[in-house]
Parts: C-alpha cells; structure tokens; sequence
C-alpha cells in the first residue's frame, strides 16, 4: 500500500544509535558498468538494491547481458563480454536513474546497431548535452531525440568505426558527464584525452578513474587533462560496494541537530566518495567527529554555527546541510551549487520552498541559497518526488514536532528502507 505522507517521531532526547547503511549508489552503478565491460562473470558484494540500480540491472539485461542478483545476500552477479554489447537494438528506459542515463550512452559506442536511452518525465527535462557534444567531437553518432540536448537520446553504433580521440567535455552541470565518457574509454582503440571544463564534483570524477584501476585500466591526470591510452582490457573481479556516505550524511546530521552519538559502521575516511567531505562541515558547524576502526562515531550538542561554504563538490549534500541550517545560531550560506537546479527536482526552488513552508528565514541565489535562524513551526513538506528533499527534512522531523513527509516512497530511488533506519534514533 502506498503512503501518501509521513509524520515524523521526534527524537526522545539525545540520540544514541549505530546505524549500518546500504551500498552506495554511485559506486554500484559504476561497478556494475565496468563488470558488464570486463571479461567473465564479476561478482558485486554489498550491492545497493533501489530503484536507480535495479534501472542499470534491466538495462544491461535489455542489451543481452546476463546479470543475476541475490537480493537476500545484496549481491549482483555480471557475465561481462570483454566491451561487446550483444543486442543490435534496444529500448532503455532508466526512470529517474541520472547515473544510468548519462553512464549507458557513453557505454553504447561500443555496441553494433541503434539504441535508444529514456527516462521519465523529469529525466527528460534534465539536460545532457554536453555528454552528447563530447561523444560527437570524438565522430560518435548520438544525439537528442528532440533536438533539446534532453533525453530521449538514440545512439547508433558501428563497432570498429568509432575509435576514441581527443574531446572536451564542459562538466560544470554535472560531474556524470566526464565519467561516462572515461568508462568505455580504456576499450577504444585509440583511447582518450579528454580536458575537462569546471570542477562541478571533482571528487566523483577520481571515483570513477580509481574504479576504473580496480577493474585493471589505466589512466593519467595533469591538471584538467585526463589521458585514458586505448586497446586495454577490462579484468572480472570481485568487487565489496562501500557503504553509501551521502546516506550516511543524513544520519551524521541528526546526531548534530539532536544531541548524542550516532555510529555510522563501514564508512572510513579513505572513502572514494567525495562526499566524505560534509563531515567536516558538520565540525565546523560544532559536532564532533572520530574516525575508528570500523566506522564514524558523530557526537553533538545539539548546538549548531553557521557556516558559509561552496558545496560544488558534494552537491548530494546540499539538501541535508540547508534542511538543519534554520536551527544553528547563525546565518548559513550555501554557494556555488547552481546545477542542482537540475536534479530530480530544482531543489535550490524546493529548499527554499520547504524551509519557508517551516517558518524559515531564506535569501535566494541564483548559486545557491542562504539560510537565518529561525523559529519552526510543523508542516507537511512537498518532496517533489525526490528522495533527498524527503530524506533531508525528515532529519528536521526529528527535533520538531509535528513534521510530515509527502510521498515518502520517493526514497526507494536511493535508500529504500530509510524510514526504518531512521526510527531506529527515535527509540
């Protein structure tokens, strides 16, 4: 049965909790592309189980791989063809799966025939085309269905026409741009150069070329150049998933905003996810942090600052910094972050919206957003059917009594049980 809103159980007092968290989707999609390039069967441990990876399963299965998935052992198990894509022709419908759109058209220059890639309503109002514009400089045949640099967009592949080259890649809108053109990069013939323009999440660019080495490809860095030499193989491994740290981001704030101690188990700050990185923000803002063995362990007061910081490098964040920033002592701005504009929602319009729909004090930026402290009333937020807004205010349902969540389900994109991790602090 479907619930249309959720209210939220205030936490009892200060919070004393260890939470274990699911695989992180940006590594799962990443993992389960390199599997599908590599020769023989890779095997995925720790693998998110959602809605935007179980979007990259049946595409790869649409397009002849076999993918087994044990859903009790959250493993997936790929049969990779060595960069061969065995169907001529397929229809990919990805929903809201942003990873899966930009990923699966820079993988299909390896195919043999004509592909088209979709996604829902939103996903087709969510820009592309500087992904499109790179492939086509490096003499790739792929373009927008509707001439709107959205999706649709059909790829028509020959193989042993399309060999790689030298491009440039504007990557100021999204980070996921560089990284599907690097993944298949290792199997042209020619390989690639690629310099890229802004440094929108940085971070998740490294993640993609050090998951590349995992898988055995290897590649150069100097300054905004990244060198990827052609005519190298992809080897099948096993590969564990680490735990999802924008997920983690959600836990680590409540124990800011609430009081206590959360321990966050398997998250460690060698992370690849650049998102590793709002852990400080929430020092700075006046919660502690320890990095042990086997986890995170995030102690506050209850007690927060302000901060004023430029998040282009972990953009996921966003939403869970602005969504605790009315309860600090001072103002917060948040900067640089523009492009989330165009994420599952325009979530700089529905931040602001929400916060005010709260009682919140908050100055619009074209970049970003600042925040006042402010005195909360309860109210039931509008999630624009998108799992971070959800999941970020649900975090203020914690300290303020009376807040409901629409359309909770939207969070199986990402953390399909995240409401029942989350009552676990409240008990």
């Amino acid at each position: 049965m479907t619930v249309e809103e959720l209210e939220i159980a205030p936490a009892r007092g200060p919070l004393h909790a260890a939470i274990g968290l699911p695989g992180s989707k940006s590594i799962t999609n990443r993992a389960l592309l390199l599997a599908a390039m590599a020769s023989g069967q890779s095997t995925i441990e720790a693998a998110l189980l959602s809605d935007d990876t179980n979007a990259m399963t049946e595409a790869l299965r649409a397009l002849g791989f076999r993918v087994e998935v044990d859903e009790a052992a959250h493993r997936i198990s790929v049969h990779g063809l060595g960069g061969a894509i065995p169907a001529s022709s397929a229809e990919l419908f990805v929903d809201g799966a942003g990873t899966a759109m930009r990923f699966l058209v820079g993988f299909l220059t390896l195919g043999q025939g004509r592909y088209r890639v979709d996604g829902n309503q939103r996903m087709r109002q969510r820009p592309i085309g500087p992904l499109l514009e790179a492939l086509q400089q490096l003499g790739a045949s792929v373009y927008a269905e509707r001439d709107n640099r959205c999706p649709p967009v059909i790829v028509e592949s020959r193989r042993g026409t399309f060999g790689g080259g030298e491009s440039t890649i504007d990557a100021r809108a999204s980070s996921q741009f560089v990284s599907a053109v690097l993944m298949p990069a290792p199997l042209w013939p020619r390989g690639l150069k690629l310099r890229v323009l802004g440094d929108t999440a940085r971070p998740f660019v490294d993640m993609t070329l050090r998951l590349m080495e995992a898988w055995g490809a290897r590649s150069e860095t100097q300054g905004d150049v990244i060198t990827v030499p052609g005519g190298q193989t992809y080897h099948a491994r096993q590969f564990v998933v680490e735990p999802d740290v924008s997920a983690a981001g959600y836990f680590a704030a409540a124990a800011a905003l609430c009081g206590g101690e959360v321990k966050i188990q398997g998250v460690h700050r060698d992370s690849v996810q650049g998102d590793l990185g709002f852990f400080e923000l929430l020092e700075q803002m006046g919660a502690h942090v320890e990095w042990t063995v086997d986890g995170v362990l995030i102690s506050g007061t209850g007690s927060l600052n302000g901060i004023d910081v430029a998040m282009n490098s972990m953009p996921d964040m966003v939403p869970t910094l602005a969504a605790i920033a009315p309860f600090a002592a001072s103002g917060t701005r948040i900067r640089r972050v523009g492009f989330i504009r165009y994420h599952e929602s325009d979530r700089l319009r529905a931040l602001a919206t929400e916060l005010r729909r709260l009682g919140a004090t908050v100055a619009d930026y074209e970049d970003g957003i600042g925040i006042e402290p402010s005195q909360l009333a309860p109210a039931t937020i509008e999630t624009y059917a998108d799992h971070r807004i959800a999941m970020s205010f649900a975090i203020v349902g914690l300290k303020l009594a009376g807040v409901k969540i629409k359309d909770p389900g939207c969070v199986s994109k990402t953390f399909p049980d995240f409401f029942a991790r989350l009552a676990e602090l409240s008990k």
